[in-house]
């Protein structure tokens, strides 16, 4: 089988002759700390997939989000930090190294005049800026029936994108001061999805998933209630889900940090139907209970909890076994629940991927390792 063969029937609980092997990419510092454990410093993000032997999803170049972006560029550099203007207009303060979730300082999307001003015109589906410089020869591969690429469309957001534009508290006060606003920004933030991928389908080509992101919730559950998802969110959900099954598409993913628990049966009856990366977390999500309380309505994605990967082998063995019954019914791929963390020392990293090739991949028509990657040993405690 070749790669989108294999997606296909892992997503669709058929016969297959191994699991798809691949991960959720690492923290930028990780790899330059493993450069320092032995990883060549010719391994990047861009070609990490190739050196650790990973199956790989591809990706339309098809932009559903801010188009034009508006420029990028560091506004005050104070040492160890600098205060930057990101390509989706608000400031933030972040860390050079070794940071996470860059600190808000200020949002340009502050009220409706600065909406229709800033925002809403950025958000039409007939930008060209939407659609790469190498479109025709993109579509030869979208048309091409024999084709082993696994390609996946931006499904884009509804409610994550709102919320880092304007921040939390904003966007909260929003849904309360000015309802029929927030209703609109949605509205548009659909039209935009559904007009952009309208010319995609119009190409004729074939396309394995969907993907959209979200990150709306927090260790204790969604950061807006699920009276206003279902009001506000779900119709538009199912416009989207709609119209990607009307042209073939019908796994559709959905990337939410967080306790999703009360989120997860919402986006299944607006026809997104699978959890990725499914992050684990300190609420003890699990894709085994997951599996128990859904059934195979709920396809998953990612699973295994990143923070197992820096405690020992022994833990990594033991946690790759207890996905193994659930990796083999099919509907599940699992990797790591997130980007790999700094904490992970590189043997361990590479001890995962060798069990897991051997466990979930069977040793069958797996991508070749680089030789370096061979230095991983038996488990020690």
């Amino acid at each position: 089988m070749n790669e989108r063969e294999r997606f296909y029937a892992t997503m669709h609980y058929q016969p297959r002759d191994r699991s798809p092997i691949y991960d959720f990419s690492f923290w930028d510092e990780t790899v330059v700390i493993w450069y320092e454990q032995g990883l060549p410093r010719t391994v990047t993000l861009e070609n990490s997939d190739d050196f650790f032997g990973m199956d790989s999803f591809y990706y339309t170049g098809v932009n559903v989000d801010l188009a034009p972006a508006f420029e990028q560029t560091v506004l005050e550099d104070r040492g160890d930090h600098e205060i930057v203007q990101q390509a989706d207009g608000v400031r933030v303060l972040r860390k050079k190294f070794m940071g996470s979730i860059p600190q808000h300082m200020g949002h340009l999307l502050v009220d409706r005049e600065s909406w229709r001003k800033h925002y809403k015109p950025r958000l039409d589906p007939t930008s060209p800026a939407r659609y790469p410089a190498d479109w025709g020869e993109r579509v030869k591969v979208w048309t091409n029936p024999k084709r082993d690429q696994t390609i996946v469309l931006p499904g884009g957001s509804l409610y994550g994108k709102l919320r880092d534009w304007m921040g939390m508290e904003n966007i909260s006060l929003v849904l309360y001061d000015d309802p029929a606003w927030f209703e609109e920004m949605v509205e548009t933030l659909a039209d935009c999805i559904i007009g952009t991928l309208t010319k995609v389908f119009e190409t004729g080509g074939h396309f394995d998933a969907c993907g959209m992101w979200e990150d709306m919730a927090y260790n204790a559950g969604p950061l807006m209630s699920v009276r206003h998802f279902k009001q506000y969110l779900v119709p538009h959900y199912r416009r989207i889900t709609d119209f990607l099954h009307k042209n073939g598409v019908d796994v559709i993913w959905l990337d939410c940090d967080g306790n999703i628990e009360k989120l997860v049966p919402l986006w299944l009856d607006a026809g997104v139907n699978c959890m990725f990366p499914l992050e684990i977390g300190t609420w003890g999500a699990d894709p085994v209970k997951y599996r128990q309380q859904y059934g195979k309505d709920l396809l998953l994605m990612g699973g295994f909890d990143k923070h197992i990967l820096a405690r020992s082998k022994a833990e990594i063995k033991h946690e790759i076994e207890r996905l193994t019954p659930l990796v083999e019914e099919g509907g599940f791929i699992a990797f790591c629940d997130h980007r790999v963390p700094p904490d992970v020392p590189l043997d361990h990293y590479l001890f995962y991927l060798k069990t897991v090739r051997q466990v979930w991949g069977n040793n069958l028509n797996l991508k070749p390792m680089h030789p370096l990657t061979f230095r991983a040993d038996t488990p020690t405690a």
